[in-house]
């Protein structure tokens, strides 16, 4: 197999596979697990001061598979907001797919 057709292979499979973890996601599931999210994300024009000043995103419609990726960074340190860390660092993986599955249906 030629090396494109491999790197091409290898990013169609990688993709499916990222795909099917964001499936088992139970939006119902993630409602009830929101909690923590709602508090910063449910607020219109919701700005933190910490580590600076800047306007909280909001989650609902976001791509299932951006919040999964966001969430793992929050969780592995690769992105650094103390607050999103300290959540992050409590959640599952399944928690994550829930979450996602919950928010990019429009929540």
């Amino acid at each position: 197999m030629k090396k494109a057709s491999l790197f091409t292979f290898s990013a169609i499979m990688l993709l499916t596979v990222s795909i099917q973890a964001h499936a088992a996601g139970d939006a119902a599931l993630g409602k009830e697990k929101n909690s923590m999210c709602a508090g910063c994300h449910g607020i219109p024009d919701w700005r933190i001061a910490y580590p600076q000043v800047y306007s909280v995103p909001k989650l609902g419609g976001q791509h299932a598979a951006y919040i999964v990726k966001a969430l793992h960074e929050y969780k592995s340190g690769a992105r650094k907001v103390p607050t999103m860390n300290a959540i992050a660092a409590g959640l599952t993986d399944q928690d994550i797919a829930d979450l996602a599955a919950y928010y990019s249906g429009g929540n």
